[in-house]
């Protein structure tokens, strides 16, 4: 199957099942649709397959029941499934690419590429409102933020339905949100979580948050509060040169411009590379690891808008 089963068939059900978007990779999918017309809500989880409070999240809202929701959810809980099993971090070892920088795709290209393009052209249209979990992977800790794309009032009403206070309005291309939101989808990718880990706690930030959101657009009964929005932009600094990462600030600590965040040095203790801020903010997310590789993010300063 290359395709998702039709997702309005007017009658209350459940369905597993694998779906085969390109002949490298199957991915698992849940329907759960209701007996009362609403909405479509898409789900993914495991862009980053080391992101685990996504995923868990993302399967425990497989066992929604079709009597609590109207419309229809579909969840595509592990995107990048063999970077799950091998717990590798931001790629899709098929082709060594970030999946969230590939969208749109396109048809004839990688791995990564390809999936994009499927999803792009077969999943994100079916939509009417689109939720990417994301967790931190197993080198990054963070503050939890929301993504949603900058200039889309719809997403940015998401993203106060779904009840984390800070909201990076984000700007550039090849990211699922924003394939989305051109595609006229309202879009917001939500991080909750860190360096992998999983529990009650984030799961249950993340999944609550969800259901807010499908309380917001009429899936499920009742008034969605809505979260006033510290609403910022993101800069992220890359490392100059590969070595040992010293970061001088932790999360939500706050940051001058010009402040010195971290430096780079050799095993021997010589400073390679000292990283000063651009902008006034905070720290959104970080990089955990001791080791660093040129061009890797370093970290996430938040500049309220």
């Amino acid at each position: 199957m290359n395709v998702l089963p039709a997702l309005l068939t007017g009658k209350p059900r459940v369905e597993f099942g694998h779906v085969k978007p390109i002949d490298e990779l199957e991915i698992p999918f849940a329907i759960i649709e209701g007996a009362e017309a609403g909405p479509c809500l898409l789900i993914t989880a495991g862009v980053h397959g080391s992101e685990f409070c996504s995923i868990e999240s993302a399967v425990q809202l497989m066992q929604t029941k079709p009597e609590e929701i109207k419309g229809t959810l579909v969840i595509l809980p592990i995107l990048n499934v063999r970077s799950f099993h091998n717990r590798n971090i931001y790629i899709m070892p098929q082709d060594g690419k970030n999946l969230n920088r590939m969208f749109p795709g396109k048809p004839d290209g990688t791995v990564s590429e390809r999936l994009a393009n499927w999803l792009v052209t077969e999943v994100f249209p079916k939509a009417d409102a689109y939720i990417d979990c994301h967790g931190g992977d197993l080198d990054e800790g963070l503050a939890p933020f929301t993504i949603f794309p900058a200039g889309s009032e719809k997403s940015q009403a998401l993203a106060a339905a779904f009840g984390i206070p800070v909201a990076v309005a984000a700007g550039g291309s090849g990211y699922t949100v924003d394939a989305a939101h051109k595609l006229g989808i309202p879009s917001i990718l939500p991080e909750v979580s860190g360096n992998g880990l999983w529990g009650d706690d984030t799961v249950g930030m993340m999944t609550s948050g969800i259901r807010r959101v499908m309380q917001h657009i009429g899936m499920l009964p009742g008034d969605a509060p809505i979260t006033e929005l510290n609403v910022v932009t993101m800069w992220v600094p890359t490392a100059p040169v590969t070595g040992l990462w010293y970061p001088k600030k932790d999360l939500a600590d706050p940051v001058a411009k010009g402040e010195l965040l971290g430096e780079i040095k050799t095993v021997f203790g010589e400073t390679l590379a000292s990283i000063h801020s651009e902008k006034e903010g905070f720290i959104l997310y970080r990089l955990t690891s001791l080791s660093v590789n040129e061009k890797e993010a370093l970290l996430g300063v938040g500049t309220p808008v």
